[in-house]
């Protein structure tokens, strides 16, 4: 019976998910991996409760995860409840609550566990315990392809932590391994360490001991929904140093966690945060998680958005690594991590997609942060030639949105393309305090909310009062860039729109006032003195195609 329905599950799932792209032919993996499957849906992660003790020498990692959740739905005959956890990492058991052990069966990177009769429909806070050891997948190039990292630091002294971000959670330990479901009520993570080793974690540390062996015991506490990939574990010869931003919601605690030999220089070059916190409050609203703290921890690799754990790796340089992906020098000025990495604090933390094929609701609205941070410090015109210098690195490649339902992200065009759509946006909205107000808006609409990209969009056509329908087709759905064709005649300009979506049509601000062209020729008459010097505001990204008629 069991393997029965094991196996019509499977089917199910390839019969409601899209498993073939033009370019890529999806698996079952992907696609239990990527979706809410017949055996994630029933069930609503509350809390997790994380224990985890790394083996530096060996490179292997043991503990267990004591998963909370509410079953939300009528049980079928035999519920089977799908856990996440990756090869080469296996799971040795899983216990209820009442230490009583459940059978699992595993296939590939995904367990599937049939719980006993004792876990009720419509019943909350169930519990199951789970543990699990193994190799780990190491991190060949963090953060991008993901893993773990065992380094040391220039002391020799060990020093681990984990970067999981697209590959998943799930790649250290065992969890409900998809975006749509967060721990509503939020984690605890004991990290293990030995001698003079420090853990650090997300959040407040709320308490500190040794066990039987001498081994110390760092437990650290989040109480606001986290995401699974941003739970992360340093262990290192680490310093502390904490300081308090006086902001919008009142006090915010700042932690930051250095290795020693870099404890004068960091409390220097953090000066900075409460700087960003400034602007990025400004724009966005209160930062979303003052119940937890904010906190920078160095890490051995350049930088991640971990939810109030930021990892920290820019060598104290401002700019990335001393490079400014602008191409002017503005970015320059200021430490890029720290601005990047913090503003996923809101887009991406408090606002996180609900499937990886809307990662730009995370990557775009944050790399705009950096323009906006700009504007805020350095001005209006700076922070325009900061977000066009940025359209240097647009491939244009692929859309930004990717597959659903997969796992699979879009373009990297999500950065830099994205954030110029948001520009060109708000070009079109042509008020700075309307598009503020979008931008806290958003935040305070979605505070701590998994959204989709049609949620994002319908929230900015409402509260703009303007029809964007096609321009975020065009900007997140396909690779072309709008290009206006136009040529001047008889004191006239004729103009219109080519290589885009059927349909479109977009404001934009000229030398000669504002045009609205369209996919047909249109015709304007214009005092000839002025078509002579005809030309488009650059804050639009779009392409321009002068013709001789």
């Amino acid at each position: 019976m069991k393997k029965i329905y094991y196996f019509l599950g499977l089917i199910a799932c390839i019969l409601n998910n899209q498993l073939f792209s033009q370019d890529k032919l999806f698996t079952i993996q992907d696609t239990l991996r990527g979706s809410n499957t017949s055996f994630r849906d029933w069930w609503e992660v509350k809390y997790y409760d994380i224990s985890i003790e790394p083996d530096f020498d060996n490179k292997v990692l043991k503990g267990n995860n004591t998963i909370t959740f509410d079953i939300n739905e009528n049980k079928r005959e035999e519920s089977i409840m799908q856990i996440d956890l990756q090869e080469p990492m296996s799971i040795d058991k899983i216990e209820t609550q009442d230490s009583i052990s459940i059978p699992f069966k595993k296939e590939g990177n995904f367990y599937f566990i049939t719980l006993p009769q004792t876990f009720k429909k419509n019943t909350q806070n169930n519990k199951v315990t789970i543990y699990f050891q193994g190799m780990p997948n190491i991190a060949k190039n963090a953060p991008w392809d993901g893993g773990w990292i065992f380094t040391k630091d220039k002391n020799n002294k060990p020093w681990m932590t984990v970067a999981c971000e697209g590959i998943g959670a799930s790649v250290w330990f065992p969890c409900k391994d998809y975006l749509g479901d967060e721990p509503d009520e939020g984690m605890k993570l004991n990290i293990i360490t030995e001698g003079d080793l420090k853990g650090v974690g997300n959040g407040r540390l709320v308490g500190y001991s040794k066990d039987s062996l001498g081994k110390n015991i760092y437990s650290w506490q989040v109480t606001n929904p986290i995401n699974n990939y941003n739970i992360i574990p340093y262990i290192g010869e680490y310093v502390n140093f904490t300081d308090i931003y006086k902001g919008e919601k009142g006090d915010l605690d700042l932690d930051y966690w250095v290795l020693s030999y870099n404890l004068h220089v960091a409390k220097s070059h953090f000066s900075q945060v409460k700087k960003m916190l400034l602007a990025l409050e400004y724009w966005f609203g209160p930062y979303p998680f003052y119940e937890d703290g904010y906190k920078l921890v160095e890490s051995p690799h350049l930088g991640m958005e971990h939810q109030s754990d930021i990892a920290y790796g820019n060598q104290y340089k401002n700019g990335y690594l001393g490079t400014d992906r602008s191409h002017t020098g503005i970015g320059l000025q200021w430490d890029f991590i720290i601005v990047h990495e913090s503003g996923h604090e809101w887009f991406g933390n408090n606002i996180t997609n609900a499937d990886a094929a809307d990662m730009w609701i995370h990557e775009a609205f944050t790399t705009y942060s950096e323009t906006l941070y700009t504007e805020y410090y350095y001005g209006k015109e700076a922070a325009s030639q900061y977000i066009i210098g940025q359209r240097k690195n647009i491939q244009n490649d692929i859309p930004i949105i990717g597959e659903y339902g997969v796992n699979q992200k879009g373009s990297s065009d999500m950065y830099d393309k994205g954030a110029n759509m948001i520009h060109t946006i708000r070009q079109i909205i042509n008020d700075d305090q309307k598009f503020r107000e979008i931008l806290r808006g958003l935040n305070k609409n979605f505070y701590h909310k998994i959204v989709s990209t049609n949620q994002i969009e319908n929230y900015i056509i409402e509260h703009s009062k303007i029809d964007l329908t096609k321009i975020f087709d065009q900007y997140l759905r396909t690779t072309q860039v709008p290009t206006l064709e136009y040529y001047i005649k008889n004191n006239s300009i004729y103009y219109r729109w080519v290589n885009t979506v059927p349909d479109f049509s977009m404001k934009i601000k000229t030398s000669i006032g504002n045009l609205i062209p369209i996919n047909k020729w249109k015709k304007s008459k214009i005092d000839k003195k002025l078509l002579e010097s005809f030309s488009v505001d650059p804050n639009f990204y779009i392409n321009l195609n002068p013709l001789k008629k």
